[in-house]
């Protein structure tokens, strides 16, 4: 069955940086887009960032361009979310998520993982 476990996350102050990881399994990862969205308290899910299966193209979200990079590595069947910069409104639980193949949208999330930034 299809498993995205993302980790990394937790507490760093403003200005700092994390890393996040996704492991992927139940599917052949290098065959679809992958993705990362995120949700803070109190709002809806949204879409923070974008990649293409071989890796060689991606999109972000306005609010995060600059600051943060999606990466994989398929040999590993491992998404990456790099995040600099990081300000409070980052604040959010974050969740890999699978390509539908077909189309922009996803259809399977992992768990998530929390990240929060201080001031």
């Amino acid at each position: 069955e299809v498993q995205l476990q993302a980790s990394g996350g937790g507490l760093v102050q403003a200005g700092g940086s994390l890393r996040l990881s996704c492991a992927a399994s139940g599917f052949s990862f290098s065959d679809y887009g992958m993705g990362w969205f995120r949700q803070a308290p109190g709002k809806e899910r949204v879409f923070v960032t974008g990649i293409s299966r071989s890796g060689s193209s991606s999109d972000y979200a306005d609010s995060v361009q600059g600051r943060f990079t999606i990466s994989r590595d398929n040999a590993k069947d491992t998404l990456y979310l790099q995040m600099n910069t990081l300000k409070p409104e980052d604040t959010a639980v974050y969740y890999c998520a699978k390509g539908q193949g077909s189309s922009a949208g996803m259809d399977y999330w992992g768990k998530g993982t929390q990240v929060t930034v201080s001031s």
